[in-house]
């Protein structure tokens, strides 16, 4: 009887999370994967929803558009995660020295990524405008004639790949926390058998958090073929496409041209083309990633 009660009160306390799910994530998936088939403009009524079968995926892959905005998500994808994460270890490895003031460095390096993305956006428009912005002023400094980073769409994209490399204060905090589980006494065992800076990183620490870049690679993959408020605030997909992003794409689809079954159907490529990626590094991890106490169990 105890039992049972705990059981109901259970499922009782969890019954808003329940509902939650079923509400705004099940219900609109389910109901994404129904118009994903269909065709339906928004804004009449859901009575005016028509079943087209198949259509609007064999419509897609004739899509010039399409094709422009996976090869920008993937460009985007294929170097902004590898170099966010390189680069927020490196930060961590920094941050994580013992040294006056390193709480104000942390705070520092943290607080852009908490800053609303539309302001920061908006921000990097004025840093990146070729006549006064101050990266090509200080690139004059030096004699180099900046170039006009978000018009010329040989410089767009990477012009946004730089600019993300502000907001990784979320992935260096935790491969801060990652590198704080490393015990000291490896280091120090390490030094005492003549292992240097670098043999003691590739040799014992990386290794250690590679849980944590396990983590972060996975975050990294899913949030980088969404990427969508800079492109969308900063460029609108432009110079000549050069920055139409998969989810930019969408969303021009879905409520530009208020063509709803299209870009369910493109959601759902990308739903499977993320979780595709996602597989293969979960498949990989067994090669490189190493959870402290494996060789015990070994």
């Amino acid at each position: 009887m105890n039992n049972a009660k705990s059981e109901r009160t259970g499922y009782l306390f969890i019954l808003p999370w329940l509902l939650g799910l079923v509400i705004f994530t099940l219900g609109p998936m389910i109901f994404s994967l129904v118009l994903s088939f269909s065709k339906w403009d928004v804004i009449t009524g859901v009575e005016s929803i028509q079943f087209v079968g198949w259509d609007n995926f064999k419509a897609i892959f004739h899509d010039d558009l399409f094709y422009q905005s996976l090869k920008v998500t993937f460009i985007f994808a294929l170097v902004s995660v590898p170099l966010f994460q390189i680069m927020s270890i490196l930060v961590a490895v920094l941050l994580n020295m013992r040294s006056r003031g390193m709480k104000v460095f942390r705070l520092v390096f943290f607080m852009p990524s908490v800053i609303p993305a539309v302001a920061i956006s908006m921000m990097w428009v004025m840093i990146f405008n070729p006549e006064y912005g101050i990266l090509n002023q200080a690139l004059a400094w030096f004699g180099i004639q900046g170039p006009a980073w978000l018009q010329d769409p040989s410089y767009a994209l990477g012009a946004l790949i730089v600019m993300g490399l502000w907001g990784i204060g979320n992935t260096v905090i935790i491969y801060l926390s990652g590198l704080q589980g490393v015990p000291e006494d490896l280091y120090e065992a390490a030094e005492l058998d003549g292992a240097g800076p670098f043999r003691r990183f590739f040799g014992i620490t990386l290794p250690l958090i590679s849980p944590t870049v396990f983590f972060n690679v996975i975050m990294g993959i899913i949030g980088g073929f969404q990427y969508f408020t800079q492109a969308f605030v900063m460029t609108e997909g432009g110079p000549l496409n050069s920055t139409l992003f998969y989810n930019l794409y969408l969303y021009n689809k879905a409520f530009k041209e208020f063509d709803m079954g299209y870009a369910s159907a493109l959601s759902w490529i990308l739903f499977l083309i993320i979780m595709v990626f996602t597989m293969l590094v979960i498949r990989s991890s067994s090669l490189w990633v190493h959870y402290q106490g494996d060789d015990q169990r070994d």
